[in-house]
């Protein structure tokens, strides 16, 4: 979820406490998975401790007034790497519906969970494989 650099140091994660005043918007739904893979231990403890303050920051609403620039399930979403300036696009869909084949990517996905929730404009802040990476969203589509 946006707007965190994960590091190790001294065994404790530190945060941008920027983003500590960013608000994601979640579907109630997508909360409740999100909480489940915490739950069932599918992410790395720094990843869990961001996942958690992000569901405490949550605002969740009906899928019906989620707006429409937020990334979601079911969505393709365009990023910018502001390190490479290169565009990326990703296509998030449910856990179960995720295929290679078709070019989609669960909304769980390490990149799912950095973008989910986010708005176009928003900066991201999120370490892949240990490395910091910072992307911006450039634009989300709806698919359904």
């Amino acid at each position: 979820m946006c707007g965190y650099f994960i590091k190790k140091a001294s065994k404790q994660l530190v945060q941008n406490t920027e983003k500590m005043e960013q608000e994601i918007t979640l579907t109630t739904g997508i909360y409740d998975l999100i909480k489940d893979h915490i739950r069932r231990k599918k992410s790395t403890p720094e990843e869990e401790e961001i996942l958690k303050l992000q569901l405490k920051r949550a605002k969740q609403v009906n899928r019906k007034l989620l707006p429409l620039d937020v990334v979601t399930v079911d969505a393709k979403v365009t990023i910018k790497d502001l390190t490479s300036q290169e565009e990326h696009v990703h296509t998030f869909v449910a856990p179960d519906k995720a295929k290679q084949r078709n070019k989609t990517e669960s909304i769980l996905s390490t990149m799912g969970l950095a973008l989910v929730g986010c708005k176009i404009g928003d900066i991201i802040n999120w370490s892949f494989d240990e490395e910091p990476k910072q992307f911006e969203i450039m634009n989300v589509e709806r698919l359904a």
